[in-house]
Order: structure tokens, then sequence, then C-alpha cells
């Protein structure tokens, strides 16, 4: 290998590479209003999955002003999403979206990777 390739293979793994899932503009939205808030621009939105929950996999949304060796970031128009490089699998076209009704408020993320969930929703399999 001559050395600008090695550069070449070294600044490719340095970049984050992209994932597949959606912000909706309600939820983009949303993201912006809770940083502007906290008064933060540094931050971004985490998506990631973790054993748990009564299905076996259970989804941890949260902000985070680190980006992690091996992370798959998305912009969405100013709103950066990452996901880590174990979860970008169990991710892949899932949709994160915002509701704000009588019934429910919140951030809900529609997983076709689930191949079933439990009653609170929170946990899959």
């Amino acid at each position: 290998m001559t050395a600008n390739t090695t550069e070449q293979l070294a600044a490719e793994a340095a970049e984050p590479t992209e994932h597949g899932v959606k912000l909706s503009d309600v939820a983009a939205d949303k993201v912006r209003s809770l940083l502007e808030q906290e008064g933060r621009t540094d931050l971004r939105l985490r998506v990631a999955v973790q054993p748990g929950g009564c299905s076996g996999l259970i989804y941890q949304l949260y902000f985070d002003e680190r980006l992690l060796d091996g992370d798959a970031v998305r912009d969405f128009d100013g709103v950066e999403v990452v996901v880590d490089k174990m979860s970008v699998p169990y991710l892949d076209g899932a949709s994160i979206d915002f509701e704000d009704t009588i019934a429910k408020q919140g951030f809900t993320i529609d997983n076709p990777n689930a191949g079933g969930s439990c009653a609170c929703g929170d946990s899959f399999h």
C-alpha cells in the first residue's frame, strides 16, 4: 500500500458514516426547540438500542455532546442524529416522530426491524 492509500483509508475510517434512521419534520422542530431552551448548540440527538426491557431490547433517545468512533451521523436540517455502530443494524429504516396529543406526548420510534414489542412500546425484539 502506498502512503496516500493508507492516509485515505485512515481518513475514511475517521469520518462518520450515515445511518438509515429518519427524523420527521415535527420531531426535528421539537429537538431544535429543546436545544434552544437549553441554550446548547453543541448537542446531537443520540439514538441507540440496549439490552433490557421485557422484550429484549430497549430504545435510548438522549442528547449527547460526544461523537464516538464508529458513530453514524445524519443531518436533518441542522439537527444531527447519531447512532452508534452496534445499533445501526437494529435501527435501519426506523422513523422518529413526535406526538403531542391528549393521549400521548413524546417521541415515538417506528422500527420495521422489530419482530414484536411489549405492551408499553418501549421494548422490542
